[in-house]
Parts: structure tokens; C-alpha cells; sequence
């Protein structure tokens, strides 16, 4: 059998595979690193966050950004806004922006994670 095929019969068999593969939650706790937070729940895949995913992990490696972790949560009940992307600088607050396209990734990356300028018209709450 295949090292692939094997089962999780233990957990002893656990420990061994986080010991060959590290500890990949590590770098989501760093505290002077960047996140990036998007929503993937089913409303947010409907609305475009894979896509919204894509732009930000490929813009993170053109950019060669390391400082940046990025997570996924689910539904946090604002469905009409989505795709949603929250960044948050370390020592500062949370920054919730709302219907999120993959050309504006790239703004929010170089604006808000790299030069710590809010993209305002893309804030929760903005009224246009």
C-alpha cells in the first residue's frame, strides 16, 4: 500500500504525518504578519471568492509577499456583499471590504497590505 493510501487508524499514525508535513498552521500565527481573510462560504463562492482567492494568492507571489497570511471563514451574514476580503495590519484594526472583484485585488494589495492605505470605495458601508 502506498504511503498515500494509507488510513488514519490512530493517534500515533496523526502525530507521525504532522511530524513529516511540519506544522503548516504556523505561519497563520505569527503576529507581525498581514492577513488576508476571505469569505468562502456558499454565498461568497456564488459571488465570485474563488476567483477573488486566485487573484490574492497570485498577486502575493508576483509581488513576492511572505508577510501575508491568508485564511478563509465562512458565512458571516452579509451575503449581499460579497465577496468580502478583510485585511488586517498588525496593530490596527480589521478593514471589511465589500463586492470585491479580481481587478480590485491588486489595488487593496498594493494600496491597503503594502503601502497601509485603505481603499475607501471599496469599505463596507460605503454609500455611492
Amino acid at each position: 500500500m502506498t504511503e498515500e493510501k494509507k488510513k488514519i487508524r490512530s493517534l500515533e499514525d496523526l502525530r507521525k504525518i504532522k511530524e513529516k508535513t511540519g506544522d503548516l498552521t504556523s505561519a497563520r500565527s505569527e503576529e507581525d504578519k498581514v492577513k488576508v481573510i476571505i469569505g468562502m462560504g456558499t454565498c461568497g463562492i456564488a459571488a465570485g471568492a474563488r476567483e477573488i482567492m486566485n487573484a490574492v494568492l497570485k498577486e502575493l507571489e508576483v509581488r513576492n509577499l511572505h508577510n501575508v497570511a491568508v485564511e478563509t471563514t465562512g458565512c458571516i451574514g452579509m451575503c449581499q456583499n460579497e465577496p468580502l476580503l478583510d485585511v488586517i495590519r498588525p496593530g490596527e484594526p480589521r478593514i471589511t471590504y465589500c463586492a470585491v472583484t479580481p481587478p480590485d485585488v491588486s489595488r487593496i494589495v498594493s494600496e491597503h497590505i503594502v503601502n497601509g492605505r485603505i481603499v475607501q470605495d471599496k469599505l463596507y458601508g460605503r454609500a455611492d
